[in-house]
């Protein structure tokens, strides 16, 4: 098995394997100078000597060239004071070249060398222009590098749903893929406001647990499958992975909690175990009724003169209860009154409902004959009025007709025709 030295770089948390070359021991947080395939660049030692199986080097192994002296640290620290005005310059060349491209960040290498400068554009940019105006800016060789949203959220960083600092910008080595498959294996809300990150896309934090929840669920059987128990036939509604039980829904109406070994039967199934809950919860109905019954009567006994000594039992007969509602009609006599005054409204109204309609029954006509006479009458009151409104519209349109139609010629008095 190779042995190789593990680094990491300032802008990736992301350990890659170099081969020791002709350095002497490391230590574990040394800075060293490694090659790379964009020249020599500044890594930190992470495990300095490390055996890893033939199946995990994926290219030609790279060499550790030396330790990193400080003329070396303090050259890194100078161009990396300049990285954030770079990006400045750089926002200016690309508003001036009108490219749709967004700048999110630049890095120098230690000795300055080279500047890799990032971007997003959701389209195809050609930045050769671009390019020559910033090699002639910065004198040095630029590279511009497009990634992505998550990438951006990187480079920027900022706080998560979880109130602490993105894991991609704090110790998160590389992406890995998110599904929306996580999401309905965790039993988790299916909205894209609550299940997506600050770059937009699915929460890196789903793919945490999957493993788990998935490890766990294949040992229940689906939602909505029914399964044979000891009780009878049961329904699965719903599997919480965290506390590693499923509830099922029996026959008769009953919930239980249930784990997976109780439902393959490794398990003894009591069915009686739920019982006592119920009859607890009885058993505290019953008290706040009973409570309640008895504020009713002490209420009751203050307004009205109700007590235990007064009312009447339920074995009483209507004899023996008639004390009782003697005493209740001498302790209650406001009701009384009242429904008195009720009776004595209702019987008035009737009285005037009666005299006026026998007041209308006098000014009608008693007789047939008169019935019809007075019926004659309105009929010729009503051919009056309808008369007189016709003249009425027929001098209105005299006016108009005479304005329609020529005038005639009418005979002077005193000629003959």
């Amino acid at each position: 098995m190779p042995i190789v030295v593990s680094c990491k770089f300032r802008s990736s948390y992301r350990v890659y394997y170099f081969s020791p070359g002709d350095t002497q021991e490391l230590c574990a947080g040394e800075q060293v100078i490694v090659e790379t395939a964009r020249g020599r660049e500044l890594a930190q030692v992470v495990n300095p000597r490390l055996e890893i199986g033939d199946n995990e080097i994926v290219s030609e192994l790279k060499p550790v060239i030396r330790r990193a002296n400080p003329a070396d640290l303090l050259d890194a620290q100078t161009y990396q004071r300049k990285e954030k005005e770079a990006v400045e310059r750089c926002k200016e060349q690309v508003a001036k070249a009108n490219l749709p491209m967004k700048i999110v960040g630049s890095e120098y290498n230690f000795d300055g060398s080279n500047l890799t400068i990032y971007f997003t554009s959701e389209q195809r940019v050609d930045f050769r222009d671009l390019v020559r105006d910033l090699a002639r800016i910065f004198r040095t060789r630029i590279e511009l590098r497009q990634v992505g949203v998550r990438d951006e959220a990187k480079e920027i960083g900022g706080v998560g749903r979880c109130g602490r600092p993105l894991c991609c910008a704090t110790w998160l080595p590389e992406f890995y893929p998110v599904s929306i498959r996580m999401a309905k294996l965790q039993d988790l809300p299916l909205s894209p406001m609550e299940i997506s990150g600050c770059c937009g896309r699915l929460l890196c934090c789903l793919s945490y647990e999957n493993e788990q929840y998935a490890e766990v669920k294949s040992h229940f059987p689906k939602v909505g499958k029914i399964i044979q128990l000891s009780c009878g036939p049961a329904r699965i509604t719903r599997v919480d992975a965290l506390r590693e039980v499923a509830t099922v829904l029996l026959e008769d109406g009953t919930i239980r909690l249930l784990t997976a070994e109780q439902i393959t039967g490794e398990s003894p199934l009591e069915c009686e175990a739920d019982e006592e809950p119920l009859d607890e919860q009885h058993d505290s109905l019953d008290g706040v009724l009973a409570t309640l019954g008895e504020k009713a009567r002490e209420s009751l006994g203050s307004v009205g003169g109700y007590s235990e000594e007064t009312a009447p039992s339920s074995g009483t007969t209507a004899v023996e209860a008639a004390p009782y509602r003697e005493a209740r009609g001498n302790n209650s006599s406001r009701p009384d009154r009242r429904s008195q005054q009720s009776v004595e409204t209702q019987n008035q109204y009737h009285q005037q409902a009666a005299e006026s309609q026998i007041k209308h029954r006098q000014e009608q006509p008693q007789t047939r004959d008169e019935a019809v006479a007075g019926s004659q009458t309105n009929e010729t009151a009503r051919k009056k009025r309808r008369h007189r409104g016709g003249r009425h519209h027929a001098r209105r349109d005299k006016p108009m007709q005479a304005e329609s139609s020529p005038a005639k010629s009418s005979p002077q008095p005193g000629k003959a025709d």
